[in-house]
This record gives C-alpha cells, sequence and structure tokens, in this order.
C-alpha cells in the first residue's frame, strides 16, 4: 500500500498494511469509534477493566492499544497499564493527548518483553486484525505469569438472529456512510466491517483461545453479542 490515505487493508492482514490502515485513521480514531458505536466504546472499556479484576500493583499489559484510550482506562484501577500497537501514528495520536500514558511500539506476534512479565494481559478489538490468530494467543501466554489473567474484548456474533440481521447491514451499508463524515480515512472503514463480519462467533474464538495455552475459557456478550469478552488463565 503506498499511503494510508483512502486506503484499506485487504483481509490477508499484512501487518504493514495493517499498520498504515491505522496510521491513516489515528487523527480521528477515538472520535470516530465514539460515534460509530453510538457511546458504546466507552461501556466496553469499562467492561474489559472489570473483567481483568486489576489490582493495586498489578502489571497490565494492553496490546493493540492504538492512541491509549484503553490503556488509560486500564490505569484507573491503580496497576501499572502499558500499551503496546504496531502503528506508529496512532502511538504519536495517542502520545500527544495521553502523555502520562506508557505507549510503545509493539507486534503482537513478537512482543519485547521477557517471559511471565505480566499478572494480565488484554486486546481489545486488534486480535482479528492480526495475521496469525493463533500465534498471537500465545504470545499473549507467554508474557503473562502462570495464573495470570487474559481479556479479549472484541467484535463479535449478535445472539438474537433479527438483531443480527440488522447489525450486518449496518455493518456493510450505514457504517462506511457515517464513517465518511468523521473519519480521516473512511475506505479503512469497509475493511473494518468486512473483519468483523469475517471473525469467528463466540463459542469458535473460546476453543482456539483455550487451545493456545489458556485455560478456564469462558466469555460474556456485550450489548446483545456485538462484542463479547473472552476470560481465561494463564495455565
Amino acid at each position: 500500500m503506498s499511503t494510508p490515505q483512502g486506503q484499506r487493508a485487504s483481509l490477508d492482514k499484512q501487518p504493514h498494511e495493517v499498520a498504515a490502515m491505522f496510521d491513516g485513521v489515528a487523527a480521528r480514531y477515538d472520535l470516530t469509534n465514539t460515534v460509530l458505536s453510538f457511546g458504546q466504546d466507552r461501556f466496553w472499556r469499562r467492561a474489559t477493566r472489570a473483567a481483568l479484576d486489576l489490582r493495586p500493583g498489578d502489571r497490565v499489559l494492553d496490546v493493540g492499544a492504538g492512541t491509549g484510550v484503553s490503556t488509560e482506562e486500564l490505569s484507573r484501577s491503580g496497576a501499572y497499564a502499558v500499551g503496546a500497537d504496531l502503528s506508529l501514528g496512532m502511538l504519536y495520536a495517542g502520545k500527544r493527548v495521553r502523555p502520562q500514558v506508557p505507549l510503545l511500539a509493539g507486534d503482537a506476534l513478537r512482543l519485547p518483553f521477557a517471559d511471565a512479565s505480566f499478572d494480565a494481559v488484554t486486546i481489545s478489538f486488534a486480535l482479528r486484525n492480526v495475521s496469525d490468530t493463533d500465534a498471537a494467543l500465545r504470545e499473549l501466554a507467554r508474557v503473562t505469569r502462570p495464573g495470570g489473567r487474559l481479556v479479549v474484548c472484541e467484535f463479535s456474533t449478535p445472539v438474537n438472529p433479527a438483531f443480527r440481521t440488522v447489525y450486518l447491514s449496518y455493518l456493510m451499508r450505514s457504517l462506511p456512510a457515517v464513517a465518511r463524515t468523521v473519519s480521516s480515512n473512511p475506505d479503512a472503514y469497509v475493511y473494518l466491517a468486512e473483519s468483523i463480519r469475517a471473525w469467528p462467533d463466540q463459542p469458535a474464538l473460546a476453543a482456539r483461545v483455550g487451545a493456545a495455552g489458556w485455560g478456564g475459557v469462558a466469555w460474556r456478550n456485550l450489548s446483545g453479542g456485538i462484542v463479547a469478552l473472552h476470560r481465561a488463565i494463564r495455565d
């Protein structure tokens, strides 16, 4: 991809394409997410923090942190929260508005941390953008201490069939149109809609989490299953 502006990644999820795409939406990413989710993004971040059961003194890693808005939310628990993201544009945008939040460049498939470095790890709305989902889940397990916690917050499959039909129509038709009014790169949201539609449902993702070195896998649906929180414990 020669330039992120007016471009979107393909569903084969080449890391340089995904990073460039997010570089192109960084300037207005947080605002766009709030508009497109009708403000539900704030609720999803709070629910992720609660599901991690963080305590003061815990070390928590936020992978795919983007501008650090989710990392900032995690730090409200009193834990030491550090964010990592592949997109330098997102990190620069985050540093401008959240200079106090520790943010660093990092690939979910090769995290720059030693084994068992964290008490908890999380990845929000980013696992589906990684080129190898199972390898990313194993890498998250590597940097988590035994008994540590994982929460994956990701778009999922609405449980009500009628609502699911309406939701998929919104994703493929209305979301890109709304994005054109608020996003710095609306074409990127076509990819995001396609990636959500192609993502595994709740039981399928739970099976993959369990196969990657995590135990006690469970999930909780949010917003009717638009989003699911998958929780697990490091074996």
